[in-house]
């Protein structure tokens, strides 16, 4: 009887390791149309949250990202320019790993404090009013054909969403905050 189950056991453990790689939606099309939100979260930074104490000016009391966390930022950048995204503005939160990753995938950022990130305290007071401010921004903006693309963090990206994006995760959204596509990046 084990060894009749046993393959079986192989194989469905073989589907849900596919199911949890692969992208659930892994489309760029609604992004090549243009006037889309995309939403990155930062590319892969160790950890979990940030160190007690740490200041947001400076990037050596942060969370950072790895080498990896560093290649997977170029990686996103060369995905945009291989499908041919047009981009409109690209934003950023003011942690150092939202900056890295939207200089080393995009060179050009502007920082938009909407963006960050409201995980712990005392930035989680912030939730509300940042969220708040974000659609706003986002119900106003026209990208005349291009993406307004915002690279911040999962709590930011799951309260307008509720997707739960990895880490370099991309979420394509439209100005009803309806998700239209996820791409995964690692």
């Amino acid at each position: 009887m084990i060894r009749k189950i046993v393959p079986h056991i192989i194989f469905l453990t073989f589907l849900f390791s596919l199911l949890i790689s692969s992208p659930v939606n892994a489309n760029w099309e609604p992004a090549k149309e243009g006037d889309k939100i995309i939403l990155i979260r930062h590319s892969i930074a160790p950890g979990s949250g940030d160190p007690s104490g740490f200041s947001i000016k400076d990037c050596k009391t942060q969370r950072n990202l790895s080498q990896e966390g560093i290649k997977q930022s170029i990686k996103i950048g060369k995905l945009f320019k291989k499908n041919k995204i047009k981009i409109h503005r690209v934003l950023s939160s003011q942690w150092c790993r939202c900056k890295d990753t939207a200089r080393y995938a995009f060179k050009n950022y502007k920082e938009f404090s909407a963006l960050n990130s409201t995980f712990q305290p005392p930035h989680d007071k912030n939730a509300n009013k940042q969220i708040k401010e974000l659609r706003n921004y986002i119900q106003k903006w026209d990208g005349n054909g291009g993406n307004l693309v915002l690279v911040t963090h999962y709590v930011i990206i799951t309260a307008i969403t509720d997707t739960v994006p990895r880490s370099g995760e991309i979420v394509i959204i439209d100005k009803n905050f309806n998700t239209l596509s996820t791409i995964l990046t690692n």
